[in-house]
């Protein structure tokens, strides 16, 4: 397969910072249909002349400023939080500098639209929605092997690849090629933390479903068969890895939404192979450390002082629990003393050592002798009894299981603590572990409470509580941006370490008087801007940096390099 025309090659960037420009080698309507390229309104009389675009366009020139009104207009005309997100995408499908020129703008309105928890509506219904190409498809049935369809692929130069075989999507699992939209989603945030989406691919590996809903949906646009498992998923991974590795050789992958059975091969497999990461693990965990270490700092309490409880051992509560422990260990616990203080529930109870259970959960797993007469014997000790008997202090839940932190549940962790953790981290909010006016009320206002999806500040008594959301989105921007500039060769553990420390000494600086353990979301540039700074300086400082030549002010390196929405003169090539 050859290499066609496209718009990514239809134009370039040409000058220094101090004089950019866009050279474009094609005009008129084809211009037009260029997202990366298009201007739209904003096209200047003597670029319309140059340019063949006289009689394409409304008369009126208007500045992106007046193109970001007249869309947000749009957007509060749209009745349902669907209806916006097909607007946005559309807008985003046509002029990618004014999409997110609007994003930028309207951070706190519109990233529950563009990410959690509108896009899991958007996951789902994702076929029916379809309008426009974008980002690229691999499975089993194309007539290419991977390897052609990644050497074919119009931009040259990709730097985050955001790649999901949609078996675990968000709360509502198995979505087969509508996973798409997820990878699309992570992307729009990575530019908002900075890069350039000229140099960003969405990727869906589309091995199938086992979801017959979809298979028996008559729009659906994936392939139509069972999801592949085992050594055939892993080769078609390996297949894309190894085709990445060819033709974009400094682009880092991060994995999105792998179902538990597949997520932790797939990163071991490949972390060595190419800078790649696990956002439902590493990203997860980090954004969950990052918000117990500012809990317990801005109280004066170490890590250590605190016992913790996992519900849900999926990749994500797997994730989170071993951040914690490895966050224990730096703080100079032994292994065996952190994993004592982290217990991990799943559906069937404790994780205690001798009972069935995933390889990936055994090192998670507390020894059976610690928790001797906790239940019946034979029997693991349930949720209920692993706070009591464990003394547990703080809980996050990552079950996908709604209410499951019900009023007994917060009164025993709170009878263990004066001041308790509650994190339901789940998304969307239709699978969170607990609505926070509930656990603030049963706590009366003592419990520190963050959740997965946003939820709108709670009185109690008289006081106001916001609400911290532990979004990822604070996290993998910043840590994918961080592994570009230094082109590192491997993502650490010690790069993700140093993401969630990042983000936890940024939220204490600007919001530690106010209570805040996550910043709001509307300071997710200036986040995403301290995690790319401190994850470089941990990439060189692991010796993984393909490049080290970087200026001792990082975060000022980083935020004069990060990308930003604006309009350049363009000019014909």
């Amino acid at each position: 397969m050859k290499p066609t025309t496209s718009a990514a090659r239809a134009f370039a960037i040409v000058g220094d910072d101090g004089d950019r420009a866009v050279a474009v080698r094609v005009t008129g309507e084809a211009l037009l249909r260029s997202p990366l390229a298009n201007k739209g309104t904003a096209f200047t009389t003597a670029e319309r002349v140059e340019l063949g675009l006289v009689g394409l366009l409304p008369p009126r020139v208007e500045s992106l400023e007046e193109q970001t009104a007249r869309a947000y207009a749009a957007f509060l005309r749209e009745a349902t939080p669907l209806g916006r997100h097909q607007l946005l995408r559309r807008i985003q499908d046509t002029n990618e500098v004014l999409f997110y020129a609007l994003l930028q703008a309207y951070v706190r309105e519109m990233l529950p639209v563009v990410y959690t928890p509108t896009v899991g509506e958007g996951v789902e219904r994702f076929s029916d929605i379809y309008e426009v190409p974008r980002g690229l498809s691999i499975s089993l049935e194309d007539p290419e092997p991977p390897k052609n369809l990644v050497a074919s692929h119009p931009v040259d130069d990709v730097r985050m690849i955001v790649a999901t075989d949609s078996s675990a999507i968000l709360g509502i699992g198995d979505q087969g090629y509508n996973g798409l939209a997820i990878s699309i989603g992570k992307l729009a945030l990575y530019t908002l933390g900075g890069v350039s989406p000229l140099r960003t691919v969405p990727v869906v590996l589309d091995v199938g479903t086992d979801r017959a809903a979809l298979l028996d949906d008559p729009s659906y646009l994936g392939v139509r068969h069972p999801r592949l498992r085992g050594e055939a998923h892993l080769e078609l991974v390996r297949k894309f890895v190894l085709a990445v590795r060819e033709r974009w050789p400094k682009a880092v992958i991060q994995w999105e939404d792998f179902g538990k059975d597949t997520a932790f091969d797939v990163l071991d497999a490949f972390r060595d192979v190419v800078p790649s990461f696990n956002d439902d693990i590493q990203g997860t965990g980090a954004v969950a450390l990052a918000g117990l270490l500012a809990a317990t700092r801005s109280r004066g309490r170490a890590l250590s002082a605190e016992r913790f409880l996992v519900y849900g051992a999926g990749a994500g509560g797997a994730g989170v629990a071993r951040a914690i422990r490895d966050g224990l260990e730096r703080e100079g616990l032994s292994r065996d003393e952190a994993r004592s203080r982290v217990f991990v529930v799943d559906s069937k109870g404790l994780l205690v050592e001798g009972r069935a259970m995933e390889p990936y959960k055994q090192a998670l797993a507390q020894p059976a002798s610690a928790v001797a007469g906790w239940t019946v014997a034979g029997k693991a000790p349930t949720l209920m009894e692993t706070i009591s008997s464990g003394k547990v202090t703080a809980l996050l839940g990552l079950s996908g299981q709604p209410a499951s932190f019900d009023e007994p549940v917060i009164r025993a962790v709170t009878a263990n603590t004066t001041t308790p953790i509650v994190f339901a981290l789940s998304n969307p909010t239709s699978v969170c572990e607990a609505i926070p006016a509930d656990v603030l009320r049963w706590t009366d206002g003592r419990a520190v409470v963050a959740t997965g999806s946003p939820f709108a500040p709670v009185t109690v008594a008289g006081k106001t509580y916001a609400i911290g959301q532990g979004n990822n989105a604070f996290i993998f921007p910043g840590l994918g941006f961080g592994a570009i500039l230094t082109e590192a060769r491997k993502v650490t553990d010690g790069m993700v370490a140093a993401a969630a420390d990042a983000l936890a000494d940024f939220t204490l600086e600007r919001y530690g008087r106010d209570g805040l353990i996550y910043p709001p979301v509307d300071d997710i540039r200036d986040a995403s801007v301290r995690v790319a700074a401190r994850v470089a300086k941990r990439a060189i400082e692991d010796g993984v940096a393909g490049r080290a030549d970087l200026p001792d002010d990082l975060e000022s390196h980083v935020r004069r390099l990060a990308w930003a929405p604006r309009y350049l003169p363009y000019r014909l090539a």
